[in-house]
């Protein structure tokens, strides 16, 4: 289980709160979301940025799309993004 690459703090990535914090993969699916495990592309985020109101990642697509940008950019930043579409498929900044 690696770090999040995205955060050191254990706080909402969107709001910044420290209660009700779940842990999110940014790329989900049965083989995503071992990847995401894999090479800390997860955040925490509160309930409501997550899975508990409309502004969460899950019912959310702008947000989820913000997240899965942020994250390839971050990786991006330590290896190639050629690197990154074997390990997820798909290129999020084009």
């Amino acid at each position: 289980m690696a770090k999040s690459i995205m955060q050191t703090e254990k706080r909402c990535y969107v709001c910044g709160t420290t209660y009700n914090l779940h842990d999110h993969h940014i790329f989900y699916g049965t083989a995503n979301r071992k990847q995401s495990e894999k090479h800390g592309f997860k955040v925490f985020l509160c309930g409501r940025h997550h899975n508990l109101s409309n502004e969460g990642v899950h019912f959310n697509p702008d947000l989820d799309m913000r997240l899965k940008r942020e994250c390839q950019a971050k990786f991006e930043e330590t290896h190639s993004r050629d690197e990154f579409m074997k390990i997820i498929g798909k290129n999020y900044l084009d």
